[in-house]
């Protein structure tokens, strides 16, 4: 099928409207796959009011999409019509660069995303190339799965790189990320510490698994635990106070950074140099990452904390993110 019904951005800032789109051919590697509901992430919110630059319009938003696959090309591979799979932030890479061949392929520089230059998933049907499209794991909540695609393989990948279960883990902004990383965090037997600026999602970080729960307009709390964290994960998209987040680290500790901040860190060297510091950041992750991702959420019945809405009400979706009332993560079910 080439003509899908879908959610259009006809131009930067404007509410989205139902159109039919002509995919054309399917390509010989690609999958297309009927979409059972798709993720609304703040990135999506992003692209939409064009934030970042580079957003291509009129845009078909969408990249935590789920859903059964319904055809595939001629050279596609490991994929069969009928097979529920996700397809994220990564629509194809080029599969022949040093990233690609070294299972690095979201590193790729020729890499597809999903929503720039590419319809994504706020419609009946979305394609991938074959690599990009996810099996689920058996015994993962396929309805609750969409934000996991983007949000849990964000959090999750420097969890897998850089934690162990002994470490002392910190995640900053206990939102539609970091609520995620929490829940990963704690499932990898790390003794978690959640900073919030809302008091009133102390209870719930704890919920989660937080151990401890510290507030980030709070410098003298934040004193107070200075030096002790092996691994800090800041998902937020605003400034922070960043000799304090330093500061927080133990001897070798990391700072990884996952929150888009349009704004220049500033950073001491000697805050890094004399303990051994270090600061890094991560985009999302490679097919084998994300599925090794979906196999310890099945595993750990680790899943986000969601809302629903009918794909026919995702104006009013995208208001209540942009309102910042998500709790904690917002799931369009299809509805065409």
């Amino acid at each position: 099928m080439s003509t899908i019904d879908a959610w259009v951005v006809p131009i930067a800032k404007q509410a989205m409207v139902r159109q039919q789109v002509d995919l054309g051919p399917l390509g010989a590697e690609e999958v297309e796959v009927q979409v059972e509901n798709c993720g609304l992430c703040h990135s999506d919110l992003s692209m939409l009011n064009n934030e970042w630059g580079g957003a291509r319009y009129p845009a078909i938003l969408g990249h935590e999409a789920i859903g059964t696959v319904v055809d595939v090309g001629a050279a596609a591979k490991g994929i069969k019509v009928g097979q529920r799979v996700g397809i994220g932030w990564t629509a194809s890479s080029c599969m022949h660069c040093r990233p690609c061949l070294s299972g690095d392929q979201h590193l790729c520089a020729r890499a597809q995303p999903t929503i720039v230059g590419h319809r994504g998933g706020f419609a009946s049907r979305v394609r991938s190339h074959w690599a990009w499209a996810i099996p689920l794991p058996e015994g993962l909540p396929a309805a609750d799965a969409g934000p996991l695609l983007c949000g849990g393989i964000t959090v999750f990948n420097p969890l897998a790189m850089y934690a162990k279960p002994t470490y002392r883990v910190g995640v900053v902004g206990i939102g539609g990320l970091g609520h995620m990383g929490v829940k990963f965090a704690a499932a990898y037997g790390c003794e978690v510490t959640a900073f919030t600026s809302s008091e009133n999602k102390f209870d719930e970080a704890r919920s989660f698994g937080a151990h401890h729960v510290v507030a980030t307009r709070d410098p003298a709390g934040l004193r107070k635990i200075a030096g002790s964290l092996d691994l800090l994960i800041t998902t937020t998209n605003v400034p922070l106070d960043w000799n304090l987040m330093i500061g927080a680290l133990a001897p070798k500790g990391r700072l990884h950074i996952l929150g888009a901040v349009l704004e220049p860190i500033p950073v001491v060297a000697m805050s890094l140099i004399m303990q051994q510091r270090t600061i890094s950041a991560s985009p999302t992750g490679s097919p084998v990452a994300i599925a090794t991702m979906l196999e310890f959420a099945a595993r750990h019945q680790v899943a986000p904390t969601t809302e629903h809405y009918p794909m026919s009400q995702i104006n009013e979706a995208f208001e209540r993110l942009r309102a910042g009332k998500a709790r904690y993560r917002i799931v369009l079910d299809a509805d065409f």
